[in-house]
Order: structure tokens, then C-alpha cells, then sequence
């Protein structure tokens, strides 16, 4: 399941989640952003129940956004046990994010 957080729940869905989260820092104007929705939701059917896959809005959302420095977009940064554990920027292939994954 692809969840969507928010500036108002990061705390709690992200940083609190008991398990490792990816969040894809995204724009509906971004076409990077639009060619990785589908592989982003695939990954997310695919680690469902292990790793929490979602978006976050950067023009909704720009507290969050800031926060974590995002200056290009898409941006994936995986989290776990609320701290930033590794990110990737860019539209990369679906199996440089799958690898990243695995390593979780």
C-alpha cells in the first residue's frame, strides 16, 4: 500500500513508524516524478508489510521538505527508527531503488 504523508502526520507515519519508511519527495508537475510513480507504487505493493512506501508533496508540504534539505526532485530518502538512513535524488531504475530497499 502507497500511503501520501503531510507536514501534519510526518512525526507519527515517518518518524515513529515501527518499521523502515521510503518517502518520495515529489511534485505533480514533476515529470521525473510522474515516470517513478508507477515503480514507487510497485515497490510499495511489494514490500507491504515490511517497509512503508509513500509520498510527500513538496509545494503541500514545505516544512518537511526544507527540513530534510530536498533541493531537486524526485527525491527517496529511506528512514528508520526516525533517523535518515540513506537517500537517492533523481529518476533512477527500479532496481537501484529495490536494491536500496533490500539492504533495509
Amino acid at each position: 500500500m502507497e500511503y501520501k504523508f503531510t507536514d501534519a502526520d510526518f512525526e507519527k507515519e515517518v518518524l515513529q513508524a515501527d518499521l523502515p519508511v521510503l518517502v518520495d519527495f515529489y511534485a505533480d508537475w514533476c515529470t521525473p516524478c510522474k515516470m517513478m510513480g508507477p515503480i514507487v507504487k510497485e515497490l510499495a505493493e511489494k514490500y507491504d508489510g515490511r517497509i512503508r512506501i509513500g509520498k510527500l508533496n513538496i509545494d503541500e508540504n514545505p516544512n518537511t521538505t526544507n527540513q530534510y534539505g530536498v533541493m531537486s526532485i524526485p527525491t527517496f530518502i529511506v528512514f528508520k527508527n526516525g533517523e535518515k538512513v540513506t537517500s537517492v535524488t533523481g529518476a533512477v531504475p527500479k532496481n537501484e531503488l529495490d536494491s536500496m530497499l533490500q539492504k533495509i
